[in-house]
């Protein structure tokens, strides 16, 4: 038995305090659907976009059910149309949302920083749900958001997924149109997420 004056072990106060994961934005995935109107919807185009810079960290500690410092940064060049379409609508589509939708080259960054403390519950085993209050900062402005996600702790790495929607409307984002108004996209988007992060090197 450990005598109550010896310090505590590494890795005892490491379980105590949890430890820092860090997103890896090869193995991850996050994407954007976006919900037609117009000509095109009755044909389902309903556009996919892809996140694919993105990077944040989180320090998890899954004995004591607590989670903080969570922190995801994306950057908005790197939004890309995922679905099989002509290069000629692809450019059109990723223009618009650029430079007229996003305005990149006013606001480059999207992120998103969750309030401390992060709820987080178990489900079974190495299964947990988290709850994510937090600040989306889109286009300028800030609004609170709450994210669900549900987390599998492996160890050394994490797994975590969800999905969650947000209006347009609420960060002084007018939904446009292209094609020559064939295709308009309604307020609503839904963003889906399946990430990966590794548990930071402590040396």
């Amino acid at each position: 038995m450990q005598n109550a004056n010896e310090p505590v072990r590494h890795s005892e106060a490491a379980a105590a305090d949890g430890a820092v994961f860090i997103l890896d934005g090869r193995r991850s995935r996050f994407t954007v659907q976006a919900f037609a109107t117009g000509l095109l919807s009755a044909m389902g185009h309903n556009p996919t976009i892809g996140i694919r810079t993105f990077s944040g960290e989180v320090e998890f500690a899954p004995d004591a059910l607590r989670a903080d410092g969570f922190r995801l940064t994306i950057q908005a060049a790197s939004l890309a149309v995922l679905d099989d379409i002509g290069d000629k609508d692809r450019r059109e589509i990723e223009s618009v949302m650029k430079n007229e939708v996003l305005e990149i080259e006013k606001y480059p960054e999207i992120s998103f920083d969750a309030l401390a403390p992060v709820t987080v519950s178990k489900i079974d085993g190495s299964l947990y749900s988290a709850t994510l209050n937090g600040n989306l900062n889109l286009h300028g402005v800030t609004r609170g958001e709450c994210i669900l996600a549900r987390i599998v702790s492996m160890g050394e790495m994490l797994r975590a997924s969800g999905d969650f929607t947000l209006q347009q409307s609420n960060y002084r984002i007018k939904p446009v149109s292209v094609a020559g108004g064939a295709l308009k996209l309604k307020d609503e988007l839904k963003f889906s997420f399946e990430m990966v992060a590794n548990k930071r090197n402590q040396n």
